[in-house]
């Protein structure tokens, strides 16, 4: 399948700036083209991923991708969708992010062969200009009128806007126009938040090189839920992709719980799967919902992508032990990751009997129906069901003398720590 065509049945195409242009570009040449992400973290999180993904497609497809991380415009602020001023950070800070974005990014395109991603920051030729050439050679090009009519200002313009951010679409216009007099770029991609930008950048390639070829842009839909909730976002906050911020099985647990209404799109925006195997999948989300087929592909695809082979199987692991009841197959730190937003209770002091644990730690109403859930069986410790209503916790029920898990029914985890 054609690159352009697989792009519009994925459902990835939003904007471009010249439909037929782009089509005849793309079936004439192979190209350089690119992607930025400002480090305002230290991570990604899910919500930056279809960009780049896209910006992988093409680079499967043949095209070279240029991977842009803005330590210049990260240290300013981008305002769209934002409706006050950014709190400036630190340039350490700044560095800091640059560095953990350049290593997620890394892990996502191939830097091999004719076509291996080159990776930039736009501080190596923004950080040094002086603010003369700035304007001279830049700020001349690009009218206060056209700035006025971008979404990303005009919609600030009551609240107020600074002329730091104000001028941020003139920053990244110049990055547009240094990549493709440096290195050939013929397009930038984004998310639709971006076409503002992204036509500055077209404009001042169009002022400052009115005889050079051509230069394009295109734009990805933002990514929704059907029920209308925010895509990337769980009770617990966003999803990283720093596996310190949100661990490989939370991010495993994210894409497995995805609504049958959603999961399709996804496996066509977010993975590399082919055609007739997202169909199949599909045909099994209509026909067999019950297996969860297409989920467990997504959340095995994107598990794989950004954490690796080791840490797929870790989450799958920890997935079957907690579905079970199979405790003791895990390590305390995988617990740790499995259990990381279950109730927990600290005990102090003397343990008391199972009995008065259970109603301590709210895991059971009251003393009557903390003695029935143990004679039924319902209660387990660490895996193993507890029947003696007697029982006292030893040492021996504290994992690497931390915590103990204590399971009430079939779905309901506690973790009992101690001081």
């Amino acid at each position: 399948m054609e690159l352009l065509e697989d792009l519009k049945w994925r459902g990835i195409v939003y904007q471009q700036t010249d439909e037929e242009g782009i089509e005849k570009l793309l079936n004439k040449e192979k190209i350089a083209l690119y992607c930025g992400v400002d480090p305002t973290a230290d991570s990604m999180h899910i919500g930056h991923l279809l960009p780049f993904l896209t910006l992988r497609r093409f680079q499967k497809h043949g095209h070279k991708p240029i991977v842009l991380v803005g330590g210049a415009t990260g240290t300013i602020g981008d305002p769209s969708g934002k409706k006050e001023e950014r709190t400036l950070q630190t340039m350490e800070q700044v560095q800091k992010n640059v560095d953990g974005l350049r290593a997620q990014l890394e892990k996502i395109f191939s830097v091999e062969g004719g076509n291996g991603a080159v990776l930039v920051n736009n501080y190596d030729w923004i950080g040094s200009m002086d603010v003369v050439t700035f304007l001279r050679d830049f700020g001349k090009n690009i009218g206060v009128n056209y700035m006025l009519a971008k979404d990303t200002v005009s919609s600030r313009l009551e609240s107020g806007i600074s002329f730091t951010e104000f001028s941020y679409t003139i920053l990244q216009a110049m990055d547009f126009y240094y990549l493709h007099k440096n290195h050939d770029c013929r397009m930038q991609i984004g998310g639709s938040d971006q076409w503002g930008n992204i036509t500055t950048g077209l404009e001042m390639i169009r002022k400052m090189n009115p005889e050079g070829e051509q230069a394009f842009g295109f734009t990805i839909p933002l990514v929704t839920k059907s029920d209308g909730t925010k895509f990337g976002k769980t009770e617990s906050g966003a999803v990283w992709l720093d596996p310190e911020k949100t661990s490989p099985y939370e991010f495993y647990q994210f894409w497995i719980n995805t609504a049958d209404a959603d999961v399709v799109r996804y496996l066509k925006i977010f993975t590399f799967l082919e055609k007739a195997e997202i169909e199949a999948l599909e045909t099994s989300v209509n026909e067999e919902p019950h297996l969860r087929k297409a989920q467990k592909a997504l959340a095995e695809e994107m598990t794989r992508l950004i954490h690796g082979d080791a840490a797929l199987k870790q989450a799958e692991s920890i997935t079957k032990a907690l579905f079970s009841g199979d405790i003791k197959s895990l390590s305390a730190d995988e617990i740790e990751q499995g259990l990381k937003d279950v109730p927990s209770y600290t005990q102090e002091g003397e343990i008391p009997n199972i009995v008065d644990l259970l109603v301590a730690a709210g895991i059971s109403p009251s003393k009557r129906q903390a003695r029935e859930d143990v004679q039924n069986g319902a209660v387990s410790i660490n895996g193993d069901k507890m029947t003696d209503t007697a029982y006292v916790l030893s040492e021996e029920d504290k994992m690497d003398g931390r915590f103990t898990v204590i399971r009430r029914g079939k779905k309901k985890y506690y973790l009992i720590q101690y001081q």
